[in-house]
């Protein structure tokens, strides 16, 4: 449709754009035409002429695919948050020394609780891993299991946030926030960056997958995996009652009236990530409703991923493992250029009864982490998918509560595990350790700003540089730390 109407005013052809004129604006431009008018008289006449429009540039897409600092190795991330705090003793950090020590005093204070569980050397490499994985270990050559990770707090909120955001007090954006921003997303039908989670929001809410000071079209788009259908998961995305052509044309011609406005505000960042949001949506239609679709992997596949086809007694339809949907789902997701998937396994908080919890807490997570390890080496993407694995804290060596029978562990911020795989990682090893009892980490240390930074080098950015200015300061993932661990790069 033509952009020019007829003024009811005054009569003259003008542009719709002048409709939007806010008083400020209109003021502004009587006064500086009042005053270009007297200089008109000193100045060339020719000079007030409009040039010629010249060919419009093509529009700046800040979710377009940007070439990081140097090569990277991983191009796309999946973030597997055990959120709760799994003990790193019964897990991945097998202390013979807290064993033989079991219901005895620890020189540190308090009564040792020795894991139940054996460790067992798997693949080529020897790691031990325990009992508790016994489909996940067999993936430990393409691991660098980190033994000596450390935070700050040990406070499930405060803690989980940090992991995810880098900071303990400012609103700060996610790292899929800060990885979207830096490399853009090769998928423009698909958020750039998703966060999977079964039910709730995480301690810490939406500051885990927020993007904060940065542009709104890089915060995390969050789906609920334990809905029934597609429909329920991605809702809001279809429109039942107008066809595309139509709703094409209403976007089109709002995205005119918006970028117009836009102008008008100096481009500010709200109605910006407005535009963008509508126009994803709007692709997301088909796209979207495919991806998140998991009847359309074969039986095998979804069985592999401990996803059964038998309805479970609530009605729902591909019954089993919810952690199975969300891995499965996320390597849908990043096999069609999604450049950063989280997805959120809670109830990893053993205070009491740790044998038991943590034993059904592994199984809902062994085999689908397994499978989709299996998955992504198949289809050849585990060496451009960087898989990361960790809670945001670890436990005490010592009893907290539940009685001698259901003792459990207390938070521990001192010493917790963490492994990566895939893209950038030097699998079949170990880095770091905690002492004896695994109490604190004590060699090769690793804090919350040098996973971060190790992240942020297997995908090409140097961690120091990737930054956002922001009243005035340039901010990073990193705050002002942070350093690559190296050893475990391959």
């Amino acid at each position: 449709m033509s952009h020019h109407h007829h003024h009811p005013c005054c009569g003259v052809s003008t542009d719709i754009e002048d409709y939007f004129l806010t008083r400020r604006q209109f003021l502004n431009r009587v006064g500086l035409g009042l005053g270009a008018l007297g200089l008109a008289t000193l100045l060339d006449p020719s000079h007030l002429v409009a040039a010629t429009p010249s060919t419009p540039a093509v529009p700046f897409n800040p979710l377009a695919p940007h070439a990081p600092h140097f090569p990277g190795k991983a191009k796309s991330v999946i973030h597997i948050f055990a959120q709760g705090a799994p003990s790193h003793i019964d897990t991945w950090d097998p202390k013979p020394a807290l064993t033989r020590m079991n219901g005895k005093s620890l020189p540190g204070g308090g009564i040792a609780l020795g894991s139940p569980f054996k460790f067992k050397k798997m693949g080529q490499s020897g790691i031990e891993v325990s009992e508790l994985f016994p489909n996940l270990g067999q993936h430990v050559d393409d691991m660098a299991v980190i033994r000596s990770m450390y935070t700050d707090i040990p406070a499930h909120d405060v803690a989980t946030v940090f992991m995810n955001t880098g900071s303990l007090r400012l609103p700060k954006p996610s790292m899929g926030s800060w990885v979207l921003y830096g490399l853009g997303t090769e998928n423009q039908n698909l958020p750039g960056f998703i966060s999977l989670r079964s039910g709730g929001l995480p301690p810490g809410g939406a500051a885990n997958y927020q993007a904060a000071f940065l542009p709104g079209l890089y915060q995390g788009s969050t789906v609920n995996t334990n809905a029934q259908s597609v429909q329920q998961m991605i809702q809001n995305i279809r429109n039942q009652y107008l066809p595309p052509a139509e709703q094409r044309r209403q976007i089109n011609f709002v995205h005119q009236l918006d970028e117009m406005q836009a102008h008008n505000l100096a481009n500010e960042a709200a109605l910006e990530t407005r535009l963008k949001s509508y126009e994803i949506a709007f692709r997301m239609q088909t796209e979207a409703s495919d991806v998140f679709d998991i009847s359309k992997e074969t039986a095998e596949t979804r069985a592999a991923y401990g996803i059964s086809d038998r309805p479970t007694p609530g009605g729902r339809g591909g019954g089993g493992s919810d952690q199975g949907k969300q891995l499965l789902i996320a390597r849908r997701l990043v096999e069609r250029g999604v450049r950063f998937v989280q997805a959120w396994h809670d109830g990893w908080d053993h205070h009491d009864d740790l044998q038991n919890r943590i034993t059904a807490k592994a199984g809902e997570i062994d085999k689908p982490l397994a499978a989709l390890m299996t998955d992504l080496k198949q289809r050849g993407l585990l060496d451009s998918t960087l898989v990361i694995w960790g809670g945001e804290f670890g436990r005490k060596p010592t009893t907290d509560r539940g009685g001698a029978d259901t003792p459990g562990r207390d938070h521990n911020n001192k010493a917790f595990s963490t492994w990566m795989a895939g893209g950038g990682i030097k699998g079949g090893m170990v880095y770091g350790e905690s002492d004896e009892f695994g109490g604190a980490a004590i060699k090769d240390k690793v804090h919350v700003h040098d996973l971060h930074a190790t992240i942020l080098q297997c995908l090409g950015f140097d961690h120091t540089k990737l930054t956002y200015r922001f009243n005035g300061r340039d901010f990073r993932l990193t705050d002002v730390a942070g350093n690559v661990v190296r050893p475990i790069l391959a």
